[in-house]
């Protein structure tokens, strides 16, 4: 249940009420995040600077990713040196709205003593 709430980036005290104002596929308002739950009320921002520490988990996020499109593309067609720069840079830019907020969920979720369930 709480892995489908975090998938769906769902308030960790209820568990109902969205953590981003508008779906992930809104490309140009990605990041907003409501300031408090729609439903329960619980602080999305627990403290001024929270959210810092979800870069790491965002780096985490990026490193794992371009470690296993180095693989596939050296097992699978094994290019240009060229190649897996360009891929590893395309990948990262059009990965930015995903680690941004399942950095920010997980994080939330782990460190801002708002789990109820």
């Amino acid at each position: 249940m709480k892995a489908k709430a975090v998938w769906q980036g769902k308030c960790p005290r209820c568990g109902e009420g969205d953590i981003f104002v508008y779906p992930i596929s809104r490309i140009s308002k990605f990041s907003e995040m409501h300031k408090r739950c729609p439903q329960c009320g619980a602080p999305m921002e627990p403290e001024p600077g929270f959210y810092y520490g979800s870069l790491f988990i965002s780096y985490a996020f990026n490193v794992a990713f371009m470690a296993i499109i180095w693989i596939v593309l050296y097992f699978t067609i094994n290019p240009a040196d060229w190649v897996y720069g360009v891929s590893l840079v395309i990948f990262s830019i059009l990965s930015i709205p995903f680690s941004f907020r399942y950095s920010r969920i997980l994080f939330l979720y782990w460190f801002g003593g708002l789990s109820n369930k």
